[in-house]
């Protein structure tokens, strides 16, 4: 591949990366609210009047929540994850103008009005930051949110949330305009993308049951009923996702499948897009596709199919019309999914091509990735004081190098602070982040300030040896280290028994082998029984693989929930384990409250850089041999 093509490939995977991120910022809004949405598409299936179990009085419960609940929680959300707590409540703030100054529900507004809250408060506090005196903090604190929420709430009020409705009346008037030069399935290049972005009963209500009222009194049934509420395409994508999707979208696609297609509420997979803004094409495709079939069969609806589920599609069908309808959701359904496939397995390959040219080339060059980084990386900073090394949870991969990183300091005699942290608890005071290169990027939305560093292998002794070299000619200080975490004095803790230890399994997929090693550590009662499940979700976003034929697996943040004690069990695969590419002999589960695991995590670190040693333990079929190296 020339260079010439290598440099277009970065160029295309770097937009697409922009595109994800901007698409997984958006569905981050959404996702953490994704039961508040199932709770009003329950309450809306069964209380309607044309729900399962009509209420009228229950049933009031459904406006509100669609027009207030739900975006303000979205808009929370959004300042969250901009600004920290106080974003959240400035972006919530800021929601509340947007949705009081216009008459549909405001979804759209609310992903605008939030994280624009949060990055107002956020700027608000890195100009005054070292500037309140003593005293004034909480004062200046609820003051400034205060205010700065009024203002964004008054401008969302009376600028944004207008336009926002404005936009969306134009989105109807285009549609009708596809509607009276009868180019009917074209209509889902603009329906579906206003879907997406939560204006799918603006348009539906709007627009196309006023048009279907008025064929369905002459003709006796409408196609313009069936057109939104369609659940095909909603359909194919979650089954997309459900079979070739990855981490928590994938594990949770089958309930939102469930939900949509039988419980009719399309907000469910609206978030499923916003992850991958790509699949929008098969939503249009989709949608094309079964408006056509429902065209050439003479389809239509007796009345709208509210909520749009399956059961209610088939509810609202004219005698003789049931092929029509069938025909319509399962065209549609097969399309989106067959074109949401292309999408989601092409982006794991162009992935792999990426990486496998990017590597080719710094072959090339000599360059051995990530075993060293240019020194000019350091040239910003006057003075370092603190160093974290970073993973998703904070626990087993970056305890490990942590660990490793702060024997080398301390030999070195420097006086720097060297601990681990999950990526979402870095702070900007900060020096230097050192993170997974499948990591960096992400470490880099939550803090600015610091020096980031990418590593392929948080046991990589040679980019630490590196790292302290060019500290020490930048610092040319001679002092303690201090230590990240106070050492535990205990004659036995109990964190590594021989119970834990299980030699001689046999090889079998990464994923099974993980598993396995979860449910060890839940039949040790240290963790519960579906910790497993966060263990895999872990091992999707980036690989537990450290290095020197060891991983580690250990569960995602919202995994510690499930940690019940803390304990370590080591399993070992003489075969080895495929890790995409690399053998890992001996897997080690981590489960760890507070820091209790700290000094067996160090101890660790000291043996498995220690290849040979890793290769012994590999073979031997002795227990003690492990237990006696491994444990305090």
């Amino acid at each position: 591949m020339s260079n010439m093509s290598m440099s277009a490939s970065a160029e295309n995977q770097s937009l697409k990366v922009k595109v994800q991120a901007f698409g997984r910022f958006l569905s981050a809004m959404v996702m953490p609210n994704i039961g508040a949405f199932i709770a009003w598409g329950f309450i809306t299936a069964l209380f309607i009047p044309v729900g399962w179990m009509p209420n009228e009085t229950l049933a009031k419960l459904v406006g509100p929540m669609i027009t207030y609940l739900l975006p303000l929680l979205i808009g929370y959300s959004g300042g969250k994850l901009v600004g920290g707590e106080r974003g959240a409540v400035v972006g919530a703030i800021a929601t509340s103008g947007v949705i009081i100054g216009t008459s549909i529900p405001m979804f759209t507004g609310a992903m605008i009005a939030g994280p624009l809250g949060g990055w107002a408060i956020k700027k608000f506090d890195e100009a005054v930051d070292g500037k309140i005196k003593s005293g004034f903090e909480m004062l200046i604190n609820n003051f400034s949110a205060g205010i700065i929420g009024m203002i964004l709430a008054l401008f969302f009020f009376k600028v944004i949330g207008p336009a926002v409705e404005v936009a969306s009346q134009g989105l109807g008037n285009a549609v009708q305009l596809l509607v009276k030069m009868n180019l009917l399935p074209l209509t889902s290049i603009l329906v579906e993308p206003a879907k997406i972005l939560f204006l799918n009963n603006a348009i539906n209500h709007g627009v196309f049951t006023p048009l279907g009222v008025q064929q369905t009194a002459e003709l006796g049934k409408s196609l313009f009923f069936f057109i939104e509420a369609n659940p095909g395409p909603g359909l194919g994508i979650l089954l997309a996702y459900w079979m070739f999707g990855k981490g928590t979208a994938k594990q949770s696609a089958p309930g939102a499948v469930i939900i949509h297609f039988l419980g009719g509420i399309h907000e469910i997979y609206f978030p499923y897009v916003l992850m991958n803004p790509l699949l929008i094409i098969a939503a249009i495709l989709g949608g094309m596709s079964g408006v056509f079939t429902n065209v050439i069969l003479k389809g239509g609806l007796i009345a709208p199919a509210a909520p749009g589920s399956i059961f209610a599609a088939l509810a609202m069908t004219p005698k003789g019309g049931f092929v029509a309808t069938i025909g319509t959701v399962l065209v549609s359904a097969t399309v989106a999914l067959l074109v949401s496939m292309v999408i989601l397995k092409k982006e794991k390959e162009v992935e792999n091509d990426f990486e496998a040219a990017n590597a080719k080339m710094k072959e090339l060059k000599n360059k051995k990735e990530n075993s060293t980084f240019e020194a000019r990386t350091l040239d910003s900073l006057t003075n370092v004081k603190r160093i974290v090394v970073a993973c998703d949870a904070g626990m087993g991969s970056s305890a490990m190098g942590a660990s490793l990183l702060r024997k080398k300091v301390k030999a070195a005699g420097l006086d720097i602070h060297v601990t681990n942290l999950a990526i979402n608890n870095l702070t900007e005071d900060i020096d230097i982040v050192v993170t997974h290169q499948d990591l960096t990027s992400r470490a880099k939305t939550v803090v600015k300030t610091p020096v980031h560093l990418s590593i392929s292998n948080f046991m990589d002794g040679t980019f630490y040896d590196n790292l302290v070299e060019e500290l020490k000619k930048k610092l040319n200080k001679s002092a303690n280290v201090v230590e990240a975490n106070e050492e535990i004095k205990t004659e036995d803790n109990g964190i590594l028994i021989k119970e834990g230890i299980t030699l001689g399994l046999a090889s079998k997929s990464k994923e099974e082998a993980i598993k396995e090693v979860g449910l060890k550590m839940a039949k040790l009662g240290y963790v519960g029984e579906e910790y497993y499940k966060y263990m895999l979700e872990r091992e999707e976003k980036s690989t537990t693989y450290i290095g020197n034929n060891v991983a580690i697996p250990h569960g995602t943040l919202e995994g510690k929930a499930q940690v019940l004690k803390t304990g370590i069990v080591v399993n070992q695969y003489p075969e080895g384990i495929d890790f995409d590419g690399e053998k890992a002999y001996l897997l080690i589960g981590i489960a760890g409250k507070n820091n209790e695991h700290v000094d067996i995590i160090s101890n660790i670190a000291d043996v498995i850089e220690d290849e040979d040693k890793v290769l012994e333990l590999a073979k031997t079929k002795n227990i003690d041999d492990i237990y006696d190296v491994f444990s305090i």
